[in-house]
């Protein structure tokens, strides 16, 4: 039973230490991700027509020249949303004047409860450039579509109907000023990396 146990204790800090690896090199390997992520012959990215936080219809046209830092979440996340899209503001403000060059967006994937008096409060908390984009059930469905973004409501047992959850993939897209896809900064990379890349690409 010990000798079990102690395999059981070496796979598993074997499992952990992988699994380490593999963040740290998430995190430190930035730019080759991004580049690499070009490559795919899956595209990314495309046109989309949507409301943002002041009830503007927008569309992806109107962001031309920038670069643009795209996150699908919803407002009622409780972990990972307000997690990534402070890394973004993070980001952003490391970016000091070169923040110009750059339009940070949040996608709403549950447009049923992200209204756009509710989104404009919501992206306020973190940052004055940050702009909150919601639609209906069909714009929001086409635009993750066009993103490869997963998204789908998980009821809970427990609870009123509308206090549901929303599964969804997490990463930052990174978009050309040209609206061309330039890759993704995969969920735990830091503020310091994201603006040490934009930075780069940037200045040219």
């Amino acid at each position: 039973m010990k000798a079990r146990l102690l395999r059981i204790a070496a796979a598993s800090a074997l499992a952990l230490a992988v699994s380490a690896g593999i963040a740290w090199w998430q995190v430190n390997n930035v730019s080759s991700m991004v580049q690499s992520a070009t490559k795919s012959a899956v595209p990314i990215g495309g046109p989309f027509t949507m409301t943002d936080q002041t009830g503007k219809a927008v569309t992806d046209a109107d962001y031309r020249g920038k670069y643009l830092l795209i996150y699908f979440g919803y407002t009622y996340c409780p972990d990972v949303c307000p997690t990534e899209l402070g890394v973004m503001a993070k980001a952003l403000d490391l970016l000091g004047r070169q923040s110009d060059k750059v339009q940070p967006l949040f996608i709403s994937v549950d447009p049923e409860r992200d209204t756009v008096a509710h989104l404009k409060d919501y992206v306020a908390l973190f940052h004055p450039n940050l702009v909150g984009l919601t639609g209906t059930a069909e714009q929001v469905r086409d635009t993750a579509r066009a993103y490869r973004v997963y998204y789908a409501k998980a009821p809970q047992k427990d609870g009123k109907p509308e206090d549901y959850l929303m599964d969804h993939s997490s990463f930052i897209y990174l978009m050309g000023p040209d609206g061309g896809f330039v890759g993704v900064y995969p969920a735990g990379t830091t503020a310091d990396r994201i603006a040490q890349d934009l930075g780069t690409r940037i200045a040219g």
